[in-house]
């Protein structure tokens, strides 16, 4: 098993942004090549007509797992790389997960709906992206690398009560609450989450 990641990979959330994950990425001290994902048609990166469910994501992070990789994801980036981790967890060194629903029941969490005010706010994002919903409970004790969950008090799309109910399901969590953070925590508070990132890498698998 590899103790260090070679490569960071990190993944934004519905917005697709690449810029989401920049200032606390340029604020670690870790060595790993940084690669930023977009997802096509969300953001600023094009439409792919190659992709039109939401595996096609996944693949597209999985086929950028090619050497010790660390996962770092927001939100919906989450689930995705909860899912190209369960397809290499040999090369998944660590996973850091931000304000994620982790492929769980979000309103019996007590979460409030993100996806109506979106797709309104977004009306070219695909349907297959608004309507994905899996249960991964079941898989989640799969995940056996070390994973960090970053969580904001302040954040009604995916409470606390989420980042605790991931902790007692994924076998090596750690989960820190960061004081007046929201949804955008893993951005707005990018000084404070980097070295949680930074101590995180550095656990061995």
């Amino acid at each position: 098993m590899y103790s260090s990641p070679s490569k960071l990979l990190f993944l934004p959330g519905a917005s697709g942004s690449t810029r989401f994950w920049r200032p606390a990425a340029d604020l670690l001290a870790h060595p790993a090549q940084k690669v930023h994902i977009g997802w096509p048609g969300l953001g600023s990166t094009p439409a792919d007509p190659g992709v039109t469910r939401f595996a096609d994501l996944v693949a597209r992070v999985v086929a950028e797992i090619d050497q010790p990789t660390a996962l770092v994801a927001q939100s919906m980036g989450g689930v995705i790389a909860m899912l190209a981790a369960l397809e290499q967890p040999e090369l998944v060194t660590h996973l850091v997960l931000t304000a994620t629903s982790g492929g769980m029941d979000m309103e019996s969490l007590g979460a409030q709906d993100w996806r109506p005010l979106f797709a309104e706010a977004n009306l070219v994002v695909p349907q297959w992206f608004i309507d994905y919903r899996e249960d991964l409970t079941p898989r989640l004790a799969e995940l056996e690398m070390p994973t960090l969950l970053l969580w904001g008090d302040d954040d009604p799309v995916s409470p606390v009560s989420v980042g605790q109910r991931l902790a007692t399901l994924l076998p090596r969590a750690e989960l820190h609450v960061l004081p007046g953070g929201d949804h955008r925590l893993a951005k707005i508070l990018a000084a404070e989450v980097a070295p949680l990132i930074d101590r995180h890498l550095a656990k061995s698998r």
